[in-house]
């Protein structure tokens, strides 16, 4: 074993995977050039690949840390308000303001992300992970609403799957707004409008 292998690394880990974020959550993959991520995270390539692998590894990782932060920002949101229209709302809204937030990049990482999908550069991996996420995204609302049919919130009429995919259509045209300089103001103004196709009882 070398001992530049045994050294101890000199960075934050989690400080450098939020500086790439912030890189890749602007560009997408394909975009993201190697010179930007040197330069944000303020290490030479040997460093930042020797680390984290080659830049597809990289992104994966970046990745899971920004669903965890999705999780963590705005999860609270769904599990902790009883009424399951003001949970979804509270999660919608939650969601603009990082969408819109003057210290993020501005807009969805995710969804910047999916615009590489189908491009000869971006790997397989990248593309399988991306619609995961798009996936598991939907996946969090339909189970949110149907705990809320379960509760009565929603009358049985009501088809919480369409109702996710509406939902979550919302968010990704949230974040092409948000992307395009729409402020938090617009984007509620927006979800309120939505949040009328809330079935009634």
């Amino acid at each position: 074993m070398s001992l530049e292998r045994g050294r101890p690394r000199s960075f934050n880990e989690e400080a450098v995977l939020d500086a790439a974020l912030q890189v890749f959550w602007r560009h997408g993959f394909q975009s993201a050039s190697l010179s930007e991520l040197t330069k944000a995270t303020k290490l030479n390539k040997p460093s930042l690949y020797g680390a984290f692998g080659d830049k597809k590894s990289l992104y994966l990782k970046v990745l899971q840390r920004y669903l965890n932060m999705l999780v963590e920002s705005h999860g609270a949101e769904l599990d902790t308000e009883k009424d399951s229209k003001k949970a979804i709302e509270g999660y919608l809204r939650s969601i603009a303001r990082m969408l819109t937030s003057p210290v993020l990049p501005g807009g969805c990482f995710i969804i910047t992300g999916t615009a590489d999908i189908g491009g000869t550069i971006v790997p397989k991996e990248i593309e399988e992970a991306l619609k995961e996420a798009l996936n598991g995204s939907e996946a969090i609302l339909a189970e949110r609403l149907h705990e809320a049919q379960r509760k009565g919130d929603l009358p049985e009429s009501a088809d919480p799957e369409r109702l996710a995919k509406l939902f979550f259509t919302l968010i990704a045209g949230l974040a092409v707004q948000a992307k395009s300089g729409a402020e938090e103001d617009k984007l509620n103004s927006i979800i309120q409008t939505a949040m009328t196709a809330w079935p009634g009882r």
